[in-house]
């Protein structure tokens, strides 16, 4: 049998069956690093400690060991199934006959690099920029694909004192697809505890950057609160309609709401010059998303929407406003319509179909 063991970045991410499976072993192999983190749990058992870049070695004692009839632990950091040591076993042991092998996840560098830089994976891609083995063509067009699909990137290997390359061709990458803004999230393990750092991609530099970097790649929808990068997910916030929305989507729904600048106004512009004014009270609110500007004042339990001013943008108005004429039946629907709603509303804002709700 062989137990391969993810860790986690350190001891507080191992899982419990893990740890079973480390003392039930009589053999325990890995990478010197890593054995040492796990010392207390290995005494009395056979060590065999490889150094970096020897996992063909480590991956085929495991195998000659488990042939004799040991139980074998091959220790891998972070999720061994993750660019860990699940893929080289799997490999390798094809040539053999009757060997059991059990993969007992970890917590791995992504996972943890998003918790500490607070909550930005959503749907996401993990693309190594390791090129010893993998030409950086392809490295390139998987980078390319994940970005265009508006996916959260997490980065693994970044850079190296002997591969500056890949991680030229991925900053250049991330600044053409997503622009200059795009925020990028920065976990260094070499500290401890690990530093996090959020730049925008334009000041994303080397010296930032290093073999125990982790790197996390905000998608269109990503911001930084309070010094945290978050990804809103989407969720339904009820509240009750205010009267003076009620009366704007009663006369919307009539027709009565006019398309673009409403000049005649009183208070035009009370936000800003050529703003439309066809949502003068936004149909999704609250809606709990800070991406476009919109914040909670804290301890009043308030979404303050100030600060939000694409729901006045042109484009925002033409894509938004005929989908709603259709969902908006009766003002009871900016409630009981909220989840439809929603869905329009971030399909607009990532530009995407929005009659494919």
């Amino acid at each position: 049998m062989i137990n391969v063991i993810g860790i986690g970045q350190n001891r507080d991410n191992m899982t419990l069956g893990a740890i079973r499976a480390i003392e039930e072993s009589d053999v325990i192999i890995g990478y010197k690093k890593y054995i040492e983190q796990i010392e207390d749990l290995i005494a009395g058992k056979e060590i065999v400690k490889k150094g970096m870049g020897d996992e063909i070695a480590r991956a085929e004692f495991a195998i000659q060991k488990s042939l004799e009839g040991q139980t074998v632990s091959l220790i891998s950091s972070g999720d061994p199934g993750v660019f860990g040591m699940a893929n080289v076993l799997y490999q390798i042991v094809s040539k053999y006959e009757n060997v059991e092998i059990k993969v007992y996840p970890g917590v791995s560098a992504l996972n943890y690099a998003s918790s500490h830089l607070g909550a930005p994976l959503n749907d996401f891609a993990a693309i190594s920029l390791s090129n010893i083995l993998t030409p950086l063509s392809e490295i390139e067009k998987k980078l390319r694909f994940a970005l265009e699909a508006n996916l959260i990137v997490a980065i693994y290997n970044p850079l190296s004192k002997t591969r500056k390359e890949p991680f030229k061709i991925f900053r250049e990458s991330v600044i053409d697809i997503k622009g200059e803004d795009t925020l990028i999230g920065i976990v260094d393990s070499t500290y401890d505890p690990p530093r996090e750092t959020i730049v925008e991609v334009k000041d994303l530099t080397e010296e930032l950057v290093n073999m125990s970097c982790t790197l996390i790649v905000g998608n269109d929808l990503t911001y930084v609160q309070d010094g945290k990068l978050v990804t809103p997910r989407g969720y339904v916030i009820r509240s009750k309609i205010h009267p003076l929305s009620q009366d704007h989507y009663e006369k919307f729904i009539n027709g009565e709401i006019p398309h673009g600048p409403n000049r005649e106004c009183d208070y035009y512009p009370c936000h800003y010059e050529g703003q439309y004014c066809d949502f003068c009270y936004c149909p999704f609110y609250p809606c709990g998303d800070s991406s476009t500007g919109g914040e909670w004042i804290k301890g009043k339990n308030v979404w303050n929407c100030k600060e939000c001013m694409w729901l006045h943008e042109r484009e925002a108005v033409e894509c938004l406003r005929p989908p709603l004429e259709n969902i908006l039946e009766d003002v009871e629907d900016l409630k009981a319509k909220k989840k439809t709603l929603l869905k329009l509303r971030r399909a607009c804002l990532l530009k995407n179909d929005p009659n494919n709700l």
